[in-house]
């Protein structure tokens, strides 16, 4: 049985993505920072542990439930913050903000692969890092979530080049979830596609194993 180990997986495409790996026959391993949100996404195949992926012990905590299960067969980097809200312009942006939004969007999903790494390389396994059209353009006040998601595509592929791992910085497009709401307060965002509509797209990603790269699942769904 492959196992997977999604962070963030408590709600948005995090919760998606586990629930359909868990009914197609995968152990999946999530994490979240809320006992009841975690709860709520729970179901058979489903491992939960609770804690924030920029905090060391709880990276260790996931890698030694890792090691209990016994091989790793997908990692996604999932888990995202858009930092201190609402959103301002760089000019506004002090160095603890940065920082906030470089731990959890950047330093946690590279420290968490080094942690991992031996067992996706020996199962074959594929790294998926969630990203955003943000990282490739430059929308005014989204720029340290931006810069963060730019960063961590690039690390994401330069340890596709230097381990030769299937590893891919994923694009999802504009989604109904509670962070996008958190971007436009008060604004109506319901012609945003649920995150579930861009699943298939992700697991046929994993499924065909392209050469690694830069995809956006909405180019993915259109030639499905």
């Amino acid at each position: 049985m492959p196992v997977a180990l999604v962070t963030g997986g408590s709600a948005g495409l995090g919760r998606a993505l586990t629930h359909t790996l868990a009914d197609t026959g995968w152990t999946v391993l999530t994490d979240g920072r809320r006992v009841d949100r975690l709860r709520a996404a729970g179901r058979p195949g489903v491992h939960a542990l609770v804690g924030d992926v920029a905090d060391e012990d709880h990276r260790h905590a996931l890698a030694r439930e890792v090691e209990r299960l016994g091989r790793l067969d997908l990692l996604v980097h999932n888990a995202s913050t858009l930092g201190p809200l609402p959103l301002r312009p760089l000019r506004d942006v002090d160095d603890a903000h940065l920082r906030a939004v470089w731990e959890v969007n950047t330093a946690a999903p590279h420290a968490l692969t080094r942690l991992l790494l031996p067992a996706l390389t020996t199962s074959g396994g594929a790294l998926v890092s969630v990203s955003s059209d943000a990282a490739v353009e430059h929308y005014e006040t989204w720029g340290p979530y931006a810069a963060s998601k730019a960063a961590l595509e690039h690390l994401t592929l330069t340890l596709a080049a230097e381990e030769g791992l299937a590893a891919y910085a994923v694009d999802p497009g504009d989604l109904r979830t509670e962070m996008h709401q958190a971007a436009f307060p008060g604004e109506d965002i319901s012609d945003r596609p649920l995150p579930e509509t861009v699943v298939p797209a992700l697991v046929g990603l994993v499924r065909d194993r392209p050469p690694a790269g830069r995809y956006r699942l909405a180019d993915r769904l259109a030639v499905a």
